[in-house]
């Protein structure tokens, strides 16, 4: 899943980035949501999920937009004025399953070689047991 801050502003800080790990991984604590990789460019994010299939992908995307953006606002206040006290992320984001044709390491190809730098906050090496 990728998602872009508001406005493509360039607000991922040292501090916001150790923030939304931190957040990612206790949503992973609360949700049936796990965070195989978090990883940062200039304005966006990408998540790298596994989750159950009760959970569509509206639901997760809802799910990470909504509660990383209200405790990045709470402790990252610097982060609200930049983005004029608005919304965090954009409206839209992108999702898109590993499967046959599109696996994990031909989606991790493809961030890494779009030019940008890509910075990693987390890499969980351990695959899932079932829940």
């Amino acid at each position: 899943m990728v998602c872009p801050a508001k406005y493509r502003k360039l607000v991922f800080s040292d501090d916001v980035e150790v923030k939304l790990r931190d957040i990612c991984l206790e949503i992973a604590k609360r949700h049936e949501i796990e965070f195989i990789e978090i990883g940062v460019e200039e304005d966006h994010v990408h998540f790298l999920i596994q989750s159950v299939p009760s959970y569509d992908p509206t639901k997760i995307a809802r799910i990470v937009k909504s509660i990383t953006a209200r405790e990045i606002f709470k402790g990252c206040p610097e982060v609200k004025k930049k983005l004029w006290g608005g919304e965090f992320w954009t409206k839209g984001y992108f999702v898109n399953t590993v499967g046959q044709h599109g696996n994990e390491h031909v989606i991790q190809q493809y961030v890494q070689n779009q030019g940008k730098e890509y910075k990693k906050l987390h890499r969980q090496e351990i695959q899932l047991e079932l829940f």
